[in-house]
């Protein structure tokens, strides 16, 4: 199975392509001054393939880096073939779902805007499952239990010393379909009550009455690195998802996501939204 680079390599290529730019060299000057050539630190620049640390190493050096920079850039040479958690799982992992566990693992902030489920680092197991059966028919059980542990093991990283920063519009549809039965929905509300608590976490809702919005197309995710090199969309599709990282497309959902904030609930009344939903369960 094909794997996606890892948040090590995409900060490793940005961080090289930074320092080259800023010391004013081409591709062909740079590599020639290493012994690599223009292709390879294209290669390196662009996130693709392996690279070899000795040579990053020599590269900083010609870039006039600072020897803290010139050593993080060699950790993360050194490491950039390292994945998350997941790897270490019994079963394989769905390609669909590998490259969203290689960004998630480093992401310092996730925006959300959910319309017809609640995000998945916020579900609870029970309605998780009632989401994989609807939506995977015709995967036996063991492979939807599979999944759930994946989404279960991924909201560990909210209970991480520094966890990322967590902002959640979610439509009143997602609040009001009943998932998994009447018992099910009463508790992942009240779960969603719970960790709307924490403040690194932040649920906005947006309700009916506000009618047309700014992402009527579909649930969406930007994942936000340390810089806004590293920012990727993921927008939900029937059997996977689509990655998009390209300037446009990125300035694009953000924008929405903006307009979504302000078109959504404040804070307290969202609670009282998802409080009244809940208690009508």
């Amino acid at each position: 199975m094909a794997v996606g680079p890892t948040t090590r390599r995409r900060q490793l290529g940005a961080d090289l392509r930074r320092l080259r730019d800023a010391k004013g060299l081409t591709l062909e000057e740079a590599g020639a001054r290493v012994g690599i050539s223009k292709a390879t630190l294209s290669r390196y620049e662009t996130k693709e393939g392996t690279v070899k640390w000795p040579a990053v190493d020599a590269l900083c050096r010609e870039y006039g880096a600072t020897d803290e920079e010139r050593l993080a850039l060699v950790e993360l040479a050194k490491g950039a073939k390292i994945q998350g958690w997941w790897r270490s799982l019994a079963d394989p992992i769905p390609e669909s779902m590998n490259l969203m566990l290689t960004l998630e693992d480093e992401v310092v902030r996730e925006d959300h805007y959910a319309c017809m489920y609640i995000p998945g680092l916020l579900q609870t197991r029970a309605y998780a499952e009632a989401v994989h059966r609807a939506s995977e028919v015709r995967c036996p059980e063991r492979e939807v239990q599979h999944m759930v542990d994946i989404r279960m093991k991924r909201q560990e990283l909210l209970d991480r010393a520094e966890p990322p920063r967590l902002w959640c519009v979610i439509d009143e549809a997602a609040i009001r379909r009943l998932v998994g039965g009447r018992e099910v929905m009463r508790e992942q509300l009240r779960h969603l009550l719970d960790v709307a608590e924490r403040p690194y976490v932040t649920i906005q809702m947006l309700p009916f009455a506000r009618g047309a919005h700014a992402a009527a197309v579909g649930s969406f995710a930007v994942l936000r690195g340390q810089t806004e090199e590293l920012d990727v969309v993921y927008v939900d599709l029937i059997g996977g998802g689509l990655f998009m990282e390209k300037r446009q497309e990125l300035d694009r959902y953000k924008t929405a996501f903006e307009y979504l904030n302000a078109q959504a609930m404040d804070l307290e009344s969202s609670v009282e939204l998802i409080e009244q939903v809940r208690r009508e369960l």
